[in-house]
């Protein structure tokens, strides 16, 4: 998925994620974890996007885990 070229906004973007086993999210100079089966919602969706209210990007699915935003510390652990 390129959430840069398609737009996933609100209800979309959580459909995006719902199913997943782990969603990290970068936050400014944090890495935020989430699990979607027991995560608020709304917090969640705050979290995974941006002001135009769709998907941030990058968003990076790897199996059941998704990476959202851009830290260069999530991608190191990522790439080794």
């Amino acid at each position: 998925m390129d959430a840069k070229k398609e737009a996933y906004p609100g209800e979309a973007a959580w459909q995006v994620i719902a199913g997943a086993e782990k969603v990290y999210v970068a936050a400014g100079k944090k890495i935020i974890e989430f699990a979607p089966a027991v995560a608020d919602k709304e917090v969640m969706l705050k979290k995974i996007t941006g002001p135009s209210g769709n998907l941030r990007a990058p968003t990076l699915r790897l199996g059941k885990i998704f990476y959202i935003g851009f830290h260069p510390e999530m991608y190191e652990k990522i790439t080794g």
